[in-house]
C-alpha cells in the first residue's frame, strides 16, 4: 500500500480507501453501544458478547474457554480470566468434560441467562439505522459484507466463521446460484446464513 487511507486528501480521491472509513465507523458505533451497555450493566464488553455467545450457543464444541478464544479472536489467558470472573459472579459454572477430563464445559446458570437476555440488544440503534434501508440495496449490501469476511477469514484475520460460505454442506455455481446440500435446496442471497447450528467447516 502507497498511500495512508485515512489521509484525507488520498482518501477523498479514492472509493476503496472511503469505504475502509465508513466501516471503521460504523465499528466505532459498535463499540459505543457496547460500551455503553457495559457500563449499565457493570460487565466488560467482552463479558457481555460471551454471555450472549452462551445464551444461543449450547453445543459442546462451542463452551469451551479455547473456542471462545478463537470466537473472539483473544488469547486463552484473557477469556479465562473473564470466566473466572463471571463464575465469581454467578452467571456461568464450569463442568468437566465427560469426554475429557482435562477440559471443561461452559454453561450459564439461570442468573446468567437473565443477565445476557437483559443486555443482548445492545446494538439495537445500529439495527434500526439498517432496517430503515431500502431491501434491495441490503441485499447487495450483505452479498458485499460476505464477501468480505470470507477473503478475510481466508487470511486468517478472522478465525472461527459459521456462515454458508466455508461451510461444507454449501455450494454455488456463481455468485448468484447458491445451494446448500443439507437442505437440497437453492438459497437467496437473504437465505444465506452467517451463523449457521448445523455449519460444517470446509476440509
Amino acid at each position: 500500500m502507497d498511500f495512508s487511507p485515512f489521509n484525507p486528501e488520498i482518501q477523498n480521491k479514492n472509493l476503496d480507501y472511503k469505504i475502509l472509513q465508513a466501516l471503521e465507523r460504523i465499528s466505532q458505533a459498535f463499540k459505543v453501544l457496547l460500551w455503553k451497555e457495559s457500563t449499565s450493566s457493570l460487565l466488560t464488553p467482552i463479558q457481555i458478547q460471551m454471555l450472549v455467545f452462551l445464551l444461543y450457543h449450547k453445543t459442546k464444541d462451542n463452551n469451551k474457554a479455547i473456542y471462545l478464544a478463537k470466537e473472539f479472536n483473544l488469547s486463552k489467558p484473557t477469556i479465562t480470566e473473564s470466566l473466572k470472573t463471571m463464575e465469581q459472579k454467578g452467571y456461568i459454572v464450569k463442568k468437566i468434560d465427560p469426554s475429557d477430563a482435562r477440559s471443561y464445559l461452559i454453561h450459564l446458570t439461570e442468573k446468567g441467562e437473565k443477565i445476557a437476555k437483559d443486555v443482548e440488544f445492545f446494538a439495537a440503534e445500529l439495527l434500526e439505522s439498517i432496517k430503515i434501508q431500502d431491501t434491495k440495496e441490503k441485499e447487495h449490501f450483505f452479498t458485499i459484507l460476505l464477501k468480505i469476511i470470507e477473503h478475510l477469514q481466508k487470511k486468517e484475520i478472522i478465525s472461527v466463521q459459521r456462515m454458508c460460505y466455508n461451510c461444507a454442506h454449501y455450494s454455488k455455481e456463481n455468485d448468484n446460484v447458491h445451494f446448500c446440500n443439507l437442505l437440497g435446496k437453492e438459497l437467496k442471497i437473504t437465505e444465506i446464513r452467517m451463523d449457521c447450528p448445523e455449519h460444517i467447516g470446509k476440509p
